[in-house]
């Protein structure tokens, strides 16, 4: 298979094309136009879809709502990650809580081995667990808590950590055990739980800088969102895998 990288098809024009087959990952679609396309069978997996001022068009219709609807329908609790006030954050956590547990409990009831189990290159369902405790360090342990060093060694960046001139060494446990993973994972699970018992509409107020970009500010309220979208979107990847594992 050909692979392009960079910016080598940036604002090209694929014209008589045959792509079928093609794989698109972690590439920038933004204002890509397709017309007169054959698009039988094609899997599509945005995890921030657009919103009104850049809509997502198929045959003129913007069909970014109707995909956040349907997802919403699908995954009971998702839509309450957009609560603006501390009890509905609580609320939404609860939800959030709830959703994996019931995942876990579906993991545990699949053959051995199956957490470690990768479906086309994707995170296994461990690698997925441990990419969330290392959003909980970014989002709670780093931007809201100011903890200097706030990553735990078994937490798994993604491609663009190392990309982007960070360490990798910091995660110094690149093959824990399921054990350690779910021992790490419910200790952040907690964490976020026991901020947000106490957390205020002051607070949620308070200014804090984005852990990836400094310059660019965010608020307590938008890190704790990052963290929802978080383990809604990656909750979405884990249940396909886990369909896929399940239908052999």
């Amino acid at each position: 298979m050909t692979r392009f990288t960079g910016d080598q098809l940036h604002a090209a024009e694929v014209v008589d094309a045959d792509i079928r087959g093609a794989r698109f990952v972690r590439a920038d679609l933004s204002g890509t136009v397709l017309r007169g396309v054959q698009v039988d069978g094609v899997d599509l997996d945005a995890p921030w879809l657009p919103g009104p001022e850049e809509p997502f068009l198929v045959n003129g219709v913007d069909v970014a709502p109707y995909v956040d609807a349907e997802l919403d329908r699908r995954f009971p609790g998702r839509s309450l990650r957009r609560a603006t006030d501390p009890e509905g954050l609580r609320e939404a956590w609860a939800a959030v809580e709830r959703t994996w547990a019931a995942t876990m409990d579906r993991v545990a009831a699949m053959p051995p081995g199956t957490a470690d189990v990768q479906v086309a290159g994707e995170w296994s369902f461990a690698q997925t667990l441990r990419h969330l405790v290392m959003a909980t360090d970014v989002w709670l342990r780093r931007a809201v808590l100011g903890v200097e060093q706030p990553f735990h060694p078994i937490g798994q960046p993604n491609a663009e950590y190392a990309a982007d001139g960070n360490d990798p060494a910091v995660f110094s446990t690149p093959d824990p055990t399921w054990e350690q993973v779910l021992e790490v994972r419910a200790g952040r699970v907690a964490m976020v739980r026991e901020h947000l018992a106490t957390v205020t509409a002051e607070g949620l107020a308070v200014v804090r800088a984005n852990p990836w970009a400094p310059q660019y500010p965010e608020t307590t309220l938008s890190c704790l969102h990052t963290i929802l979208e978080e383990e809604w979107e990656h909750h979405r990847y884990a249940v396909r895998d886990l369909d896929v594992i399940a239908a052999g």
